[in-house]
């Protein structure tokens, strides 16, 4: 591959050739930085970028490699940074003014351990205002008319057109989902709790989730084992005791992966050719899914999710804008509102009803390696006034469940996500399933499936336009 082309490494290939010496760090970033030169004014992904820092890095991660010290397995690799994570070296200014100029002091946790993985913090990704729903800059690199998703709209839109490998987002109700359908990309919500959340901005505890966004299934596996080490610094971060994610991702199932396809309660929202190419997608399937209809009490769910994000941004951002209201956006201050009416009694009660949910899961998790349902409800929406409807992702976010969406469907020339959803601290088996239902829709043709244009998504996904 020419360097011209090296920004089309996957984080896998490209972390093999600098251990192997086959390739610099500092050609991989040069190639990255190119690339952003040429497209960020069309695209808008970046909210920080300090070229000249990220070289020196670079050039640092070749002496260590020269030198013989050990390499990690991210040694050399650009991964992009989601703008409410801390960066002790860059600004962390969390999508508002309000946060303008502020410096951390120290790295968020996962952004060390990205660094003691050997990665490089290519540089800030935008994010909406304060990880709500006020747009940022960054448009749908597929369409510049239409709106990348959000609240990670710049991780998203910056791994589908290849100025990084991959990158880091967080989902409160469907911020790493929707945008990963809507930009074409694979995106990873892991279950509840696996990487820590110290050093990134609070929005709602009990439903914060950091994720990610790769070109593979292999690479969103290998990025995240070097995040899930456990840390009493948050609450909801739990010790991990299975296999390597990598490893198991990886493997072979044991047996033939069986879906359930579930429409939820929301099924009506999903557009008519998004029900159309999964009405295709579970024909072609055959004997390997059923359709499952969820217990009544589920369709309450999307209600408790919302009590609990909007009352905590109350709760969380409303002290942000005492003196300065006119700082916030009115979308933002509408939904302070709304917070503040929430008792906490409904608060409590959303809270106690997340386990109920997640037990009515399990039961189909008896029977089924993996939930297939939408990513999304169509393709990215034309205009940039709002980033998507999370729809087809509170209710997994909801429930903690980990959820990946694998960009297989193609409508009208957009991409459209099919989100796989798997059983609470088994992220290992669900991103295998994944990874085998790629390959077999790629192997036997997906015949009928409106199956999206690209390779099977574990060799180098060519994202690039230009």
């Amino acid at each position: 591959m020419s360097d011209d082309h090296l920004n089309q490494l996957g984080v896998a290939e490209a972390a093999a050739r600098i251990a192997e010496g086959q390739l610099s760090a500092r050609a991989l970033v040069e190639a990255h930085l190119a690339r952003i030169k040429a497209r960020e004014p069309v695209v808008g992904a970046w909210a920080y970028l300090d070229p000249e820092a990220v070289r020196k890095a670079a050039d640092l991660r070749d002496e260590e490699r020269a030198r013989g010290h050990g390499v990690g397995p991210l040694h050399g690799v650009p991964i992009g940074i989601k703008d409410i994570i801390d960066t002790a070296d860059t600004p962390t200014e969390n999508g508002t003014v309000i946060h303008a100029g502020r410096r951390p002091q120290f790295d968020a946790s996962c952004v060390a351990a990205l660094r003691d993985a050997g990665a490089i913090i290519l540089g800030k990704t935008v994010t909406t205002e304060l990880a709500v729903f006020a747009p940022g800059k960054t448009r749908n690199p597929h369409d510049p008319e239409r709106t990348p998703g959000g609240s990670s709209s710049g991780s998203a839109a910056a791994v589908a057109d290849a100025m990084v490998p991959a990158a880091l987002g967080t989902q409160t109700a469907g911020s790493v989902i929707r945008p990963a359908s809507f930009c074409g990309v694979f995106g990873y919500k892991p279950t509840f709790g696996l990487i820590a959340r110290v050093g990134c901005l609070e929005q709602s505890a009990p439903l914060d989730t950091i994720g990610l966004f790769a070109r593979s299934v292999e690479d969103l596996a290998l990025v995240a084992d070097c995040l899930t080490a456990s840390d009493s610094r948050d609450p909801a971060s739990y010790p991990r005791s299975r296999p390597p994610l990598h490893r198991l991702a990886m493997s072979r199932p044991p047996a033939r992966p069986m879906f359930a396809f579930v429409k939820t309660p929301k099924w009506s929202a999903a557009e008519p050719d998004t029900q159309a190419a999964f009405a295709e997608l579970v024909a072609a399937l055959g004997d390997r899914v059923d359709e499952v209809t969820l217990p009544d009490v589920f369709a309450e769910a999307w209600q408790w999710q919302r009590i609990l994000q909007m009352k905590d941004i109350a709760r969380n951002y409303g002290p942000l804008f005492a003196e300065q209201p006119e700082k916030a956006s009115a979308k933002l201050r509408e939904l302070m509102e709304e917070g503040a009416r929430y008792s906490d009694e409904q608060y409590n009660s959303a809270r106690t009803m997340q386990d109920v949910i997640y037990a009515g899961l399990e039961r189909i998790f008896e029977r089924y390696d993996a939930i297939l349902t939408p990513a999304a409800p169509g393709p990215a929406p034309k205009g940039l006034e709002s980033t998507g409807d999370p729809v087809f992702n509170a209710l997994w976010t909801y429930a903690g469940v980990p959820a990946v969406s694998l960009p297989l469907l193609e409508v009208d020339g957009m991409p459209l996500g099919v989100q796989l959803v798997g059983p609470r601290r088994d992220d290992g088996r669900l991103l295998r399933t994944a990874r085998s239902l790629v390959a077999t829709l790629r192997e036997e043709g997906g015949e009928g499936v409106a199956l999206a244009g690209r390779d099977d998504g574990e060799e180098e996904n060519e994202m690039a336009r230009g």
